[in-house]
């Protein structure tokens, strides 16, 4: 069976409403999070509604129940990345996972590989969403660590002209993204693993645009930790996965404490469960991992393969079609080349909150702002961009009405 985006849609209740007086949904904020199809919605009801418990407690029958959609929903999560199944954490977010590492980390005793002091470094770049830079800057005033970090270029890639002078003997850490969430740019992780395990560092990849739209292969990747959310690969929210290498997994410290986590307790001390019980403390977030672990069941159905071809395609019909109209700015790279399906751009003379008022007006949902990226905004020389980032159920007929509704903004605000 070929890749059908109408076919796709159909998947999607959301798709069968209209929107502004009766306007088809043109929906092109999948960066900031992913419609669900009904395969996700079903499976999170069908837990509440028939096996609800709670997961690891109890031996009645719904405990059971709970408990293997919960750890099936584990093992889906693994296979799609590549991993052991006791390698997946699952967490309420990528940010989540994110600051698990960086409290983690500094929770790190003496001796302990992670230990930071301030003779060390932790590498991060100037394109990082707020996620993956806040969380070490804060590691790093705690610590009293050095932070550092790669330039943007002025073509939206990562300047490596001096990365033996970034990644140096002292760097601990080095925090990439996988994919900008506002250039779409796809960053060489191969140099930038090669060195950094060439000092002894590790490597955290925020992988929330890339997971959802590509094939993502952690045993392929040669990093040592990566974080996505659930909710942007078609999956319910309030569930997030962090993957590490189970040794590096085994030598970090617990983030939370509590029920869950341990093998025995007395008033005094407690020792810790083993990984991933380690580090999820609590009942966790039971329907959503089962609802994400749908999530994967339907993209693999579909192929991520193809789901990447799509996107390709049709970035490059966007690029096209939006550097044709005057006035224009595309931030981020010009080609679809090392590209995700993610277009961030400025129209002379209008502000990005007013282009994504007007082109709402016309059905077609945009972000704007910072999104989450305000050092890049600042590298970019932007106040804010008007952001459209494309998933699986989207098609020409989409790019089109953006691109209508942008020339209808600049007619508006008389700016051509």
């Amino acid at each position: 069976m070929g890749f059908s985006v109408t076919d796709i849609r159909k998947d999607f209740p959301i798709f069968e409403r209209t929107i502004r007086d009766g306007k088809r949904l043109v929906y092109l904020d999948s960066g900031a999070t992913a419609q669900k199809p009904w395969a996700v919605i079903n499976a999170e009801s069908d837990f509440y509604s028939k096996h609800n418990a709670a997961v690891h407690r109890g031996a009645h029958q719904l405990a059971e129940e709970a408990t293997d959609a919960y750890e099936g929903a584990r093992a889906i999560v693994a296979e799609f990345i590549g991993a052991d199944e006791n390698e997946i954490i699952f967490t309420k977010s990528a940010t989540e996972s994110i600051n698990l590492l960086a409290y983690a980390m500094g929770n790190a005793e003496a001796g302990n590989r992670f230990a930071l002091t301030s003779a060390d470094s932790i590498v991060v770049t100037e394109m990082e969403h707020h996620a993956n830079l806040i969380p070490w800057q804060q590691l790093a005033k705690r610590t009293g660590a050095q932070l550092s970090w790669f330039k943007v270029t002025e073509d939206s890639r990562l300047d490596l002209s001096n990365i033996d002078q970034i990644i140096t003997s002292s760097t601990k850490i080095v925090a990439i993204t996988h994919q900008s969430n506002v250039l779409g740019t796809i960053n060489p992780l191969e140099a930038i693993a090669r060195r950094a395990h060439e000092v002894g560092a590790v490597v955290v990849l925020d992988a929330c645009q890339s997971v959802p739209h590509m094939k993502v292969d952690v045993q392929e990747l040669g990093v040592d930790f990566l974080a996505f959310s659930g909710h942007k690969a078609v999956g319910p929210t309030g569930v997030g996965v962090l993957w590490g290498k189970a040794q590096l997994l085994d030598e970090l410290p617990p983030f939370l404490t509590g029920g869950s986590m341990v093998t025995s307790v007395t008033m005094t001390d407690a020792t810790w469960a083993q990984v991933p019980q380690k580090f999820e403390a609590g009942v966790p977030n039971m329907a959503q991992a089962v609802g994400l672990g749908a999530a994967f069941n339907y993209l693999s159905a579909i192929g991520m393969d193809a789901i990447r071809k799509h996107e390709i395609s049709l970035t490059n019909y966007a690029l096209k079609k939006m550097l044709a109209i005057p006035g224009i700015k595309i931030i981020g790279p010009q080609s679809n080349e090392s590209r995700g399906a993610t277009i961030a751009f400025t129209i002379q003379d209008i502000h990005p909150h007013d282009v994504g008022q007007f082109v709402d007006s016309q059905g077609v949902a945009v972000r704007t702002g910072h999104h989450c990226a305000w050092p890049l905004a600042k590298c970019m020389n932007v106040p804010a961009t008007t952001r459209a980032s494309f998933y699986l159920y989207n098609d020409e007929h989409d790019v089109d009405a953006l691109v209508e509704a942008v020339v209808g903004a600049q007619k508006y605000f008389g700016r051509f």
